[in-house]
């Protein structure tokens, strides 16, 4: 299955948080999208990973993803070796996707900046043909790599170089966000405080929207950064 914008995170709901707006205006204009989490999130202080699974099987079905898998890697432990990047190649081989959305550079989680490491240099690799993949029936895959690799902005405020309106999507992107149950704010729950359970939490990624719609005279938008300069066709492509 092609994809043609596809997201790797490092735990369920990253993506949720950062970028389901993004995916889900584009798949309101055709583009197939995918999700890839890299870990199920089974360190976290609330709830468990098989709970996590659920959210973001629900979550997903939100979006309208056409597929979302989870690599099973260690949660706070997975480092940016060969291993963990072939098993990235694999998948970005197999779904083809033109662009890549990942984690921030730098976040206050440092799986985060980590997973983007990762993401940015199995996209590299994946377009070696000299780097050998095997495909789910065993057979060897084509080199691919995408176009562009972008970089979310979650948890750390900072500096965008572009922004995407989402404001046909924000309320479908909240609706994902609060699928995962077990971890955001819930008055009723008996379990720890952290940092992303607190109401707090969600009205910043709620009023990070807003302001970040302000600045392009939109009600609401994600930012995200690059390492490459953008261009367009033409000025009439601009908001």
């Amino acid at each position: 299955m092609k994809i043609n914008i596809l997201a790797f995170a490092a735990h369920p709901d990253d993506v949720e948080l950062s970028c389901a707006g993004t995916l889900i205006v584009h798949q309101m204009r055709g583009f197939t999208t995918g999700i890839i989490d890299l870990t199920q999130g089974e360190m976290g202080t609330r709830g468990t990973a098989e709970q996590r699974l659920q959210e973001a099987q629900r979550a997903g079905e939100i979006m309208k993803v056409s597929v979302r898998e989870n690599l099973g890697f260690a949660d706070s432990f997975f480092t940016n070796d060969a291993e963990h990047q072939l098993k990235i190649v694999q998948k970005i081989r197999e779904f083809q996707p033109d662009i890549v959305l990942t984690n921030a550079l730098y976040d206050r989680h440092p799986d985060h900046g980590r997973a983007a490491a990762l993401v940015e240099e199995a996209c590299f690799k994946a377009g070696l043909k000299k780097v050998e993949t095997l495909d789910a029936d065993g057979k060897p895959q084509k080199a691919w790599r995408p176009k562009k690799t972008y970089f979310c902005i979650q948890s750390t405020s900072l500096t965008p170089d572009f922004l995407v309106d989402i404001s046909d999507a924000q309320e479908l992107k909240m609706e994902a966000v609060h699928a995962y149950k077990s971890q955001f704010f819930d008055p009723n729950s008996q379990e720890p405080q952290t940092y992303i359970s607190k109401p707090e939490f969600i009205q910043m990624i709620e009023a990070r929207a807003i302001e970040y719609g302000h600045r392009i005279g939109v009600k609401y938008a994600e930012g995200f950064m690059t390492k490459q300069p953008l261009g367009v066709k033409d000025l009439y492509h601009l908001i």
